[in-house]
């Protein structure tokens, strides 16, 4: 990592208490990584066989003479997912965004100006690892998010009880969506146990809706156990989805570690979508190899043969 010491950065809000120049700490971090993937089953497969990131995160902190931190992020990612050798890459460079400000007795305010999380997709997916999305491309049931995305704002309260976290969410309405809040909890005041949970609104105009999450996970020794479910809920019930996972992971030593995971999504008049997975990585220095069999059924909640697929995938990433 490299860090560019004493960058004078100005406060730009009056509310914070105007205030000079003040010296802060900038540090860029980042990676590179290289996935072969291959899924058999089904008709002509869209899924990647082939792809490369690389992204470079940029964050800055400093305190202001009136006490607050303020810090930032700005990420530079730029994807390659080709099936042709040579194809070009596509999309912009720029990604997630963000500056928060906080002090141990306001708690903290974080502004995303791009890739903002709800403080229900904040709680990062499912406990297996949202296998579900690695079939995406094959028309794969999904669950439906809630809240988060660009402009938003995360409110996480300053610590009341130990181990415990509270955070709250807001996301003003945009051209196809109403206003949005979400709030959620999470408890890890118990060695090796972590417990959340969150509710938050989804206000698509036509689809409006309310998700909940719950996960938990606990480690001994070398064994960690985790379970999620997740509701998402609207006035009909042709939208609704419910999606539960668990995994059990086994750390074998300091490099390597093997995982056994399982998902399934369900919506009213479907098939049951089941997805299981087990992988193994492999990490030296700042060098990570991984290995991945994964199994699909009724992907796009029916019976047809052709939605039952099996992938496989390698992959080797760098950290810097």
């Amino acid at each position: 990592m490299n860090n560019l010491k004493k960058i004078g950065l100005s406060a730009l809000a009056g509310s914070l208490v105007a205030t000079s120049a003040f010296a802060g700490e900038m540090s860029v971090s980042g990676g590179a990584s290289i996935n072969v993937e291959h899924t058999n089953g089904g008709a002509a497969d869209t899924g990647k066989t082939f792809s490369m990131g690389n992204q470079l995160t940029f964050s800055g902190s400093g305190e202001l003479d009136n006490g607050l931190n303020v810090a930032l992020s700005f990420v530079i990612d730029q994807n390659d997912d080709s099936t042709t050798a040579g194809a070009a890459y596509s999309g912009g460079p720029f990604d997630s965004h963000s500056v928060t400000i906080s002090s141990d007795s306001l708690g903290s305010l974080k502004f995303s100006g791009e890739g903002g999380s709800s403080a229900v997709s904040a709680l990062d997916g499912t406990a297996g690892g949202d296998i579900w999305d690695n079939f995406d491309d094959a028309g794969a049931i999904k669950p439906t998010g809630v809240g988060g995305g660009d402009n938003s704002m995360m409110y996480t309260l300053p610590s009341m009880v130990d181990g415990l976290s509270i955070n709250a969410g807001y996301t003003p309405a945009g051209s196809a969506t109403d206003s949005a809040t979400s709030y959620s909890a999470t408890y890890s005041g118990v060695e090796g146990l972590s417990v959340s949970y969150g509710v938050g609104e989804d206000t698509t105009v036509g689809n409006a809706g309310e998700g909940t999450a719950l996960k938990a996970s606990y480690a001994y020794g070398p064994v960690t156990v985790g379970y999620s479910s997740y509701e998402f809920d609207t006035t009909g019930t042709t939208s609704d989805d419910d999606t539960t996972g668990y995994s059990v992971s086994y750390t074998v030593s300091d490099e390597l570690s093997v995982t056994y995971a399982s998902e399934e999504v369900t919506r009213p008049g479907k098939q049951d979508a089941e997805f299981s997975s087990i992988s193994a990585a492999y990490t030296v220095g700042g060098m990570t190899i991984s290995a991945a069999m994964q199994d699909a059924e009724n992907i796009d909640g029916t019976t047809t043969a052709t939605e039952d697929r099996e992938r496989w995938a390698l992959g080797l990433s760098f950290a810097f």
